[in-house]
């Protein structure tokens, strides 16, 4: 059974909502709503794939009611074809700006109605079915660089892949328990998760003697080894300088340059303090460090997830973001259940 699309239609005149209800009942499933408020509670039980939304509309209008739409991270991305009986380019560049889809002047006939809305799901569709082609195409291939990374690496199999796990797992708590919502509100989780799998490239730069060592690193070593941060800050750089300001390079850079950084201000690359670090740099610090804990190297044998457990608690408010380890702590038996999972190649 094919579900259809749900349309709000938002207008406090009956007749044109009854006009556009009529229209599109149907090829759509549509609500039809005399104001806006009503409209905003509507929204707590069910998300539309579009708002019809008139502008002129008392108490509420619908400039302001987009205003809210646009301030709540799960509406912010529902598109909006505003209804008005103005031909009022003012406002329609005020439409445009707070991210409206179109404007359709009142009073309407069903058959142009239907089209403007069939043309924009059609276009809605080829952006989509574009830009789901370029993102697979982009996982693809930062899949073979990290794999590449990783297989120079033969002291931390697996550890790109856990940490991504890790990762999404502290990610979606964050978007449950909305933490840091201003920022993970606005974050491309299609890009950001698979962007994270670049945060350890710098070690291309990294010779394999110091890489694959078994043993302890000496001083010299271990701070050769740390440049990898910066180095991958480097290398994520030069790309975003031939593509221009690509979301997906931007968060792997903040992955890579900052997930050694520290809340209390003694980590590296920078010495970056507390909120001075990018949230993309803390979530990781936690996956990656974790990682460390409990998987094989040739120097150490795994710690236990309780024993890392521990570590990670004692360190909030030192190494640690003292919020984010409060979001560890409710998952942190999915971070176990995937540690018990993974396959390690040592």
């Amino acid at each position: 059974m094919i579900s259809l699309k749900t349309i709000f239609i938002v207008d406090d005149n009956d007749t044109n909502l009854m006009t556009a209800k009529t229209a599109l009942d149907g090829t759509y499933k549509t609500y039809a709503l005399p104001s806006a408020e009503k409209m905003l509670k509507l929204t707590e039980k069910i998300t539309p794939d579009l708002i019809l939304l008139d502008v002129e509309m008392p108490v509420m209008n619908g400039f302001e009611a987009m205003s809210f739409l646009k301030y709540d991270v799960r509406l912010k991305d529902i598109p909006v074809i505003f209804l008005t009986a103005k031909n009022d380019p003012v406002s329609e560049i005020k439409g445009f700006e707070m991210g409206a889809l179109d404007f359709i002047n009142k009073p309407f006939s069903a058959p142009v109605l239907i089209r403007r809305i069939e043309t924009h799901t059609e276009l809605d569709k080829l952006i989509k079915r574009s830009q789901s082609v370029v993102r697979k195409v982009n996982n693809a291939t930062i899949k073979v660089i990290s794999d590449m990374v990783e297989s120079r690496d033969k002291t931390t199999g697996g550890h790109i892949e856990r940490t991504q796990k890790y990762l999404e797992i502290l990610i979606d708590e964050l978007v449950r328990s909305e933490l840091y919502s201003d920022e993970v509100g606005d974050w491309d989780m299609d890009l950001v998760i698979p962007s994270a799998q670049l945060h350890d490239v710098g070690k291309i730069a990294i010779s394999d003697a110091i890489l694959n060592k078994p043993g302890k690193l000496t001083n010299e070593e271990f701070e050769h080894i740390k440049s990898h941060s910066t180095e991958g800050e480097v290398i994520i750089d030069k790309i975003i300088s031939d593509v221009e300001d690509d979301v997906f390079l931007c968060y792997a850079k903040r992955f890579a340059a900052y997930h050694h950084e520290k809340w209390d201000g003694t980590g590296y690359p920078y010495g970056l303090k507390e909120y001075a670090i990018p949230l993309e740099g803390r979530i990781m610090a936690i996956a990656d460090v974790y990682d460390a804990l409990v998987s094989v190297r040739p120097y150490k044998k795994p710690f236990t997830h309780e024993q890392a457990f521990n570590i990670i608690t004692e360190g909030s408010g030192t190494h640690f973001d003292p919020n984010l380890v409060a979001v560890f702590k409710a998952v942190a038996d999915e971070f176990e259940a995937t540690s018990k999972c993974a396959v390690y190649d040592l």
